[in-house]
């Protein structure tokens, strides 16, 4: 497929005042808009302007006020890592081979055994920030990447991407008057935050480190929220230990959205807060069960606001829906970028933004060891469900979730046979096939209408848009996980990125390419910092350039080097 680009036109509000790309060679870099984008851990909306009557607030509270809220927003999957694939790229994904959680667990070989693996996207599709990068943006995260895209993919992932992965600052290592793109992620509002404080240590590899950090942060804290105060959801039981749970989740949101004040802070005392954009969301819903790792709107639906320098819209909501990967088009556009046209999703903001999404869409693979292939649509009421693998019970053992106190009192309820139907159906097998869900009359989606004669034209109606969709983005889970890794890694083997070759402009410029189709490019000179080749390079006499490269999902490959002469 060839790279096909429109232009799209920058908000008429922001003209005056933010000059599009092609000002960077004009030194006007300063005009383009910065963006910050913080990203909490495993949360809904719990915030009180979006109605929560328990959360404690204050600071996203504040927030909203100045931001237009969102009242429709949905990832496209109900844990971190496919989410955040979706996220950076543009496009679902289990149609670049980064649905599954996670590809560092690795697909089950024929012995049994497990082999680690990077997704392999088509090689003209490119995460935003490294398109950002590309026009002269400062782009930094600070740690968590989980995007899929190499074989330590947590903390991992192609080095042309950010400027800066783990950045101790998001924008104070830029140069001076240059535009930037910085995530944030809040990490500690996290399911593992939740989990009790005496977790024993063979309960999971990573208990014993868990256990300590959690002793640690809340060791006298004081608790805000009152255990008997918070609402439990009617897909967990209501004990007491699922109320410390919840009340806990509460507490660090509250605490730690000091995060989202401090930046703000900080935006201010740099004198950039006239010029940011700042974006507030989340990675999927709850940490909780029947939350994460599902398709149900306690795992899809999250908060998202959005703050402009102006202060335009602040106050306000919206109530369109809106979906993760409409999150790279609508920045690039922002930024004044062209907007490839393989991205998935649409413009959300501005006057570019064209006909409102119809509906979002949401995958759901497999966890850890456990396997699972289910599809969902939604539109503005109904949500539909398609479970290709319904021999398989929706609650199996995960080590990591079976350290949540709210899981442990699942699974004790079960095994005496104490649970109430409405929640005992998800550990029996086999599921219903198909699921039909009016969110109007039941927001927990606990009541299945897939076999109610009365609604067959709305399961029709759903089945058909989740069919469309699956005929626009190719579903690398049909097949099963073995023959896509088979596919993206040929004999089961990573491919290595061919190395740049240096050549030299008719105007004595040095050119990096490299015969890899869609490897990116990065270079350094003198030991200096890792930047993405865009054009031809002045070497100077005596300078030492490095350059290698890397397609997404390869193996990096090997450095060349050259002295200018």
């Amino acid at each position: 497929m060839a790279v096909v680009f429109r232009r799209i036109a920058i908000w008429a509000a922001l003209v005056a005042g933010i000059a599009p790309l092609s000002s960077l060679a004009k030194g006007e870099s300063e005009e383009r808009p910065n963006f910050l984008l913080i990203v909490f851990e495993d949360m809904s909306p719990h915030i009180g302007a979006y109605g929560d009557p328990v959360a404690q607030t204050p600071v996203l509270n504040a927030f909203a006020e100045e931001a237009v809220l969102y009242e429709r927003a949905f990832t496209t999957a109900g844990v971190c890592a496919p989410s955040r694939a979706a996220l950076a790229m543009g496009v679902p994904q289990q149609s670049i081979g980064a649905q599954q959680m996670r590809v560092a667990t690795g697909v089950e070989l024929e012995d049994g055994s497990r082999l680690p693996y990077a997704a392999v996207p088509p090689s003209y599709v490119k995460a935003y920030p490294e398109l950002l990068r590309r026009a002269g943006y400062y782009t930094t995260n600070n740690g968590k990447t989980d995007y899929q895209l190499a074989v330590d993919s947590y903390r991992g992932g192609p080095f042309t991407i950010w400027d800066d992965s783990d950045a101790a600052h998001p924008w104070r290592g830029r140069a001076q008057g240059q535009p930037f793109f910085a995530m944030v992620n809040i990490m500690e509002t996290h399911e593992s935050w939740t989990f009790p404080l005496d977790l024993k240590p063979d309960a999971h590899p990573m208990a014993e480190r868990l256990g300590a950090r959690l002793r640690e942060a809340l060791t006298g804290r004081a608790q805000v929220h009152d255990p008997a105060q918070v609402i439990v959801p009617p897909f967990l039981p209501d004990t007491p230990l699922v109320r410390q749970e919840l009340a806990q989740m509460l507490d660090n949101i509250h605490y730690y959205e000091q995060t989202v004040a401090r930046l703000l802070a900080e935006l201010a005392e740099d004198g950039l807060a006239d010029n940011t954009i700042v974006i507030v969301t989340t990675d999927h819903g709850d940490g909780i069960p029947r939350a994460k790792r599902s398709l149900y709107d306690a795992g899809l639906h999250v908060p998202l606001m959005v703050r402009w320098p102006d202060g335009q819209g602040a106050g306000t909501r919206d109530g369109q829906l809106v979906s993760f990967v409409d999150m790279a088009p609508t920045i690039l556009e922002l930024a004044g970028e062209d907007v490839p046209e393989w991205l998935a999703g649409r413009v959300f903001l501005g006057p570019e933004t064209g006909p409102e999404r119809g509906y979002i869409y949401a995958a759901m693979d497999r966890h850890d060891a456990q396997q699972d292939f289910a599809r969902a649509v939604r539109d503005d009421r109904w949500k539909y469900i398609r479970n290709y693998e319904p021999e398989r019970p929706f609650f199996r053992h995960l080590r990591f979730r079976d350290m949540q106190r709210s899981m442990q009192e699942l699974w004790r309820l079960h095994e005496a046979g104490e649970l109430p139907p409405r929640i005992q159906q998800y550990f029996t097998a086999p599921r219903p096939e198909e699921e039909l869900y009016d969110t109007w009359a039941d927001p927990y989606e606990m009541t299945n209408l897939a076999e109610d004669e009365r609604y067959i034209r709305m399961l029709d109606r759903m089945r058909g848009a989740l069919h469309r969709h699956r005929e626009r983005f190719e579903d690398l889970s049909v097949g099963g996980e073995l023959a896509m890794v088979e596919r993206m890694w040929p004999g089961l083997e990573q491919p290595e990125t061919s190395a740049p070759v240096m050549s030299e402009t008719r105007a004595g410029l040095v050119r990096l390419t490299s015969q890899t189709p869609g490897a990116s490019i990065g270079y350094r000179i003198d030991g200096g910092p890792w930047k993405v080749y865009v054009e031809p390079l002045d070497l100077g006499v005596g300078k030492t350039l490095e350059a290698k490269a890397v397609r997404y999902g390869f193996a990096e490959s090997p450095v060349t080097q050259a002295v200018g002469d």
